[in-house]
């Protein structure tokens, strides 16, 4: 098969996924099939709830037909689900649907002949159970890169990594390390080399308010200045610490391809603010490329047909053709 087929798990059944899902295949054509793992008989209902019509290729699970993948229909492999209303409430209901339908995925994906994993959002609080931060953390944890991923949201014009991911604040200082640092900019500086063919110009933010603190030992003195200096004499392109109220100014990042930055709404907060959900969470560091679309189930909105799905057509854009 000339173009990789991309695996897509469906995630968290009542969310908007699967409602952005037909608005993508209605505006994108895929050069790379798509498979996705999913309740049948939920899509069939939501979708037809939300007034879509698309033909099903169901699949064989163990034994994948390549040739018999298009991207006029939607090709999937049913995971089965027990359900009553097609846009029900989140619930530990749903775990071992979402757990079965990863495990699914990565068994596929060690076969290497996919071009990459899309997943659909999921609930930290029922799925993962504050055994995991987040996904990211979950799929390390299933692939034996614990500790050794990385996450990038990533645009063309600027993405930016956070150096801790789904942590309370007053947890933060406690997990931040010179080694995490350094570790983390070695990864994106590699994924931006092999991706891009070059090497990215990275900003590093301080923790504290305007870099400094009231203390008299702080993060940026103790953490993240000698990570900044250690990876300027390894011979990374690397500037910092910044204020994190200034560095996201125009006339600032547009000087850099990336924002490293010690918190996740550090980073992302601004990152929304000036790109909406015209950007991708990749996690690097896996065995395979792992995209998320930047959101989450967002229940407030399901079933009302009104959920933009600019992030998942990027996602979808970035593995064509890998």
């Amino acid at each position: 098969m000339k173009n990789k087929p991309i695996i897509i798990v469906a995630g968290e059944p009542f969310s908007i996924f699967l409602e952005i899902l037909f608005k993508s295949k209605k505006k994108f054509r895929s050069k790379n099939p798509i498979l996705l793992i999913v309740s049948k008989k939920l899509l069939i209902k939501q979708m037809k709830k939300l007034k879509f019509n698309f033909k099903i290729n169901e699949i064989n699970k163990d034994k994948i037909n390549f040739n018999k993948l298009d991207n006029k229909n939607i090709n999937l492999i049913n995971v089965d689900f027990k359900f009553k209303d097609v846009f029900g409430k989140i619930s530990n209901n749903s775990n071992s649907y979402i757990n079965n339908s990863f495990n699914l995925a990565l068994r596929l994906l060690r076969e290497k002949k996919f071009s990459g994993l899309i997943n659909g959002p999921i609930s930290k609080k029922n799925f993962l159970k504050q055994k995991f931060f987040g996904i990211t953390e979950y799929l390390a944890d299933k692939t034996n890169k614990k500790n050794k991923v990385v996450m990038l949201i990533y645009n063309k014009n600027l993405s930016v990594s956070p150096i801790t991911t789904h942590l309370p604040l007053k947890n933060v200082h406690k997990y931040l390390t010179k080694e995490k640092i350094i570790n983390q900019v070695k990864l994106i500086n590699k994924f931006y080399k092999k991706r891009f063919n070059k090497i990215p110009k990275i900003a590093i933010t301080g923790l504290n308010p305007h870099c400094e603190s009231n203390y008299k030992s702080s993060e940026e003195d103790r953490i993240i200045k000698p990570a900044i200096k250690s990876l300027i004499n390894l011979g990374y392109n690397v500037k910092g610490p910044f204020a994190a109220d200034t560095i996201f100014m125009k006339e600032n990042y547009k000087n850099f391809n990336v924002v490293v930055g010690m918190y996740h709404d550090q980073v992302l907060t601004p990152m929304k603010s000036l790109f909406g959900f015209n950007a991708i969470n990749i996690t690097l560091g896996l065995p395979f490329i792992r995209i998320s679309p930047d959101h989450g189930p967002n229940v407030q909105m399901l079933g009302k047909n009104l959920s933009d799905p600019k992030s998942l057509i990027e996602s979808l854009k970035f593995l064509n053709n890998k």
